[in-house]
């Protein structure tokens, strides 16, 4: 205990004398470190006052919500498959515009409307685009909302910058969605065309069977299956109809592409059994057990009414993928347009003397410790370090012939 007693103030002395001496390095070279803050400083406010102003100006979208839906749009959700894809337009995913801002597409378009390949004084046109994304920048929210930002020194532009993109996204987002309404509508018009001319074959071939044969009426019954049939007939086509439309943008192995494909075959199965022509299976009577022309009459009244079955569901779609096609498929929101901002967001010039100013004093303290320990360096050590200093020389010099 004595000998722990007898050491603790040395060692506290050889502390305090440590502590005195770095304090006495520092202020016998106070004058070097004040050079070296002060031309930190002026270097720094010169710098800065170097840089261009720059202004950020914003514009805020809010993307179409998915639960967001009525009149037409409504209808055309009820009618399930591809229809129930155009209610739903582009849908309300926020990365999904994000990903059309950053297309390359919108880029050349803004580029193009703004003559930026000038302005920015790019090379070529992979140039401008780069800067270009320097220059915006995208993000979303977690509420979905659109964040466009653009940085520029002038304010106006900044301004229009931002504007011009949210138009661009509007165009593209308002493309793509009445490109698929599109290929919907010409579907349905090609399917509409023939059902109108078999409509029309099936109606001629019964009034000249009817005063062929002169008046022949089928029993309630069989007229319930027919119309049945009819029904079914009318619902596998048009499941076909969308399947062809969903084949033009999807393959095979997508989920709703395999759903379809599954109702249709419980349809082709449901159809096979009620109209069955051979045993007691089957709703309507085979063609061995009625009279020729009551089972010829039945035929063509099955052939009619699915016909009319057909024509009617078919209009209705053709109808609401023409209203789809019409409406402004883009329901994008701007919450705020981007307007010239008043004062700048960059450089921050205050900032930057600060720091300057901070790191040149502390940098100046730490080159006062440094020369101060090279100055007490023993013989040594001192022709250690002119033996580095020698092979980094001859380095330089090796490197400069080369």
């Amino acid at each position: 205990m004595n000998d722990a007693n007898n050491i603790n103030p040395e060692t506290g002395a050889e502390e305090e004398i440590n502590l005195l001496e770095l304090l006495r390095v520092v202020v016998r070279n106070v004058p070097l470190i004040f050079k070296i803050t002060t031309a930190a400083v002026i270097l720094s406010v010169v710098y800065s006052l170097t840089l261009k102003n720059i202004y950020t100006a914003r514009a805020t979208l809010l993307p179409p919500q998915k639960e967001s839906s009525g009149g037409a749009a409504a209808l055309l959700a009820s009618m399930g498959g591809g229809l129930a894809g155009l209610a739903g337009g582009l849908g309300g995913s926020a990365d999904l515009y994000l990903e059309i801002l950053k297309s390359r597409s919108v880029a050349d378009a803004v580029i193009k409307q703004l003559d930026l390949h000038t302005e920015l004084k790019s090379k070529n046109a992979d140039d401008t685009r780069r800067r270009l994304q320097g220059v915006v920048k995208f993000q979303t929210a977690k509420n979905g909302i659109i964040t466009i930002t653009a940085d520029y020194k002038d304010p106006a532009k900044a301004a229009l910058l931002a504007n011009t993109f949210v138009n661009e996204l509007q165009k593209k987002s308002l493309q793509l969605n009445l490109t698929k309404a599109s290929t919907e509508r010409s579907f349905l018009e090609k399917r509409l065309t023939v059902v109108k001319q078999d409509l029309k074959s099936a109606e001629e071939e019964m009034k000249s069977f009817q005063e062929k044969n002169k008046t022949i009426k089928a029993d309630e019954q069989v007229k319930v299956a027919i119309e049945g049939i009819a029904r079914l007939r009318a619902e596998l086509v048009t499941r076909e109809v969308q399947l062809a439309a969903l084949r033009n943008s999807m393959t095979d192995e997508s989920a709703e592409v395999r759903t379809l494909l599954a109702g249709i075959s419980r349809l082709k199965n449901q159809l096979g059994s009620m109209s069955g022509s051979g045993g007691g299976g089957g709703v309507i009577p085979a063609v061995g057990n009625a009279p020729a022309i009551g089972v010829e009459y039945i035929r063509r009244l099955r052939e009619l009414k699915t016909q009319e079955a057909l024509f009617e569901q078919l209009t209705k779609q053709f109808e609401l993928a023409k209203i789809s096609e019409a409406r402004d498929s883009s329901s994008l929101q701007v919450l705020d347009e981007a307007v010239a901002p008043l004062r700048k967001s960059k450089p921050k010039r205050a900032l930057i003397v600060i720091l300057a100013t901070v790191t040149a004093f502390f940098g100046s303290i730490f080159l006062v410790f440094i020369r101060e320990y090279l100055a007490k360096l023993s013989p040594e050590d001192s022709a250690i370090m002119n033996e580095m200093k020698g092979t980094l020389k001859g380095m330089l010099r090796r490197k400069k012939l080369v």
